[in-house]
C-alpha cells in the first residue's frame, strides 16, 4: 500500500499482529497525514519491487516508454522499471517518502522524476504517459474519490495507454486490519467507463508481515481511444 491522496478524513490504518519480528502485538496507526506512515518503515514498504510488476515487465506487458507510478512510496517499483529501460515518473502524497525515493535513485545513479503531489489532481499535461502503475493506491480511496482518480489517470495516459493496478482483494482475510478489500465488481464499475479491462487476475501483494503475500487482484486496463 502506497500513500494515497484523499480529500476526506485523515487516513486510519489498523493492523493486528503485523510486526516484522512476529511478536504478537497490535499496531494502530491513526495518521494525521500520510507523512506519519513514513516516520518508520510502513508494512507495505518491502524494500523490493512487487513480484506482480516484475512479472509484467518480464512478460513484456508494459509498453516501452513513459511510465507514471502513482502512489510510488519510496520508489522500489519505479527503480526496477528504470533499471529495465523505462522512463519513469513517480508521484506520492508523502514528501518524506519522495525524499527516500530520490536518495535511492541517486545511490543507484538512475534518472527518475520523483515528485510530491496529489494523484487526484495530477500536475501533468494530457496524454503524457504510455503506462501507469498503481501498487496499493486504489484500495486506499473512499468511493467518492474513485471517479476523480479514474478521470485523472485516463487524462494523462495516451490513447490506448495501459493501466496496471495491484490491490487487496476480498479474498484476503480482514482480521489483521489494513485497507479496503476490493471486489472484481468494484474494479469493473470504477474503470469500465473510460477503460477496456483486459483482465482481473488473482495475485499476491508482498508486505512485511505476510510470508507469501496477501491475496490481491492484478488488473490490466487499456485507456479508451475516444
Amino acid at each position: 500500500m502506497q500513500s494515497g491522496a484523499t480529500r476526506g478524513d485523515p487516513p486510519r490504518v489498523q493492523f493486528h499482529n503485523v510486526l516484522e519480528s512476529g511478536v504478537g502485538e497490535r499496531i494502530c496507526l491513526f495518521l494525521s497525514s500520510w507523512e506519519d506512515a513514513y516516520k518508520t518503515v510502513p508494512p507495505w514498504d518491502v524494500g523490493r519491487p512487487q513480484p506482480a510488476f516484475v512479472e509484467l515487465v518480464r512478460a513484456g506487458e508494459l509498453s516501452k516508454g513513459r511510465v507514471l507510478d502513482v502512489g510510488c512510496g519510496t520508489g522500489e517499483n519505479a527503480l526496477y522499471l528504470a533499471e529495465n529501460g523505462f522512463s519513469v515518473t513517480g508521484v506520492d502524497l508523502s514528501s518524506r517518502a519522495v525524499a527516500v525515493a530520490r536518495a535511492k535513485t541517486a545511490e543507484k545513479r538512475l534518472k527518475i522524476d520523483f515528485r510530491a503531489g496529489n494523484v487526484l489532481s495530477l500536475d501533468f499535461k494530457d496524454g503524457l504517459f504510455d503506462n501507469i502503475i498503481d501498487s496499493g493506491l486504489f484500495h486506499t480511496f473512499p468511493d467518492n474519490d474513485r471517479p476523480v482518480y479514474t478521470h485523472e489517470i485516463s487524462r494523462v495516459l495516451v490513447a490506448n495507454g495501459k493501466y496496471f493496478m495491484l490491490c487487496f482483494s476480498e479474498k484476503e482475510p480482514t482480521g489483521w486490519g489494513g485497507p479496503h478489500r476490493v471486489t472484481r465488481g468494484e474494479i469493473e464499475a470504477t474503470f469500465s467507463s473510460l477503460f477496456k479491462i483486459n483482465y482481473i487476475r488473482d495475485a499476491l501483494f508482498a508486505t512485511r508481515f505476510h510470508n507469501d503475500g496477501g491475496r490481491a487482484y492484478l488488473t490490466s486496463a487499456t485507456r479508451s481511444s475516444v
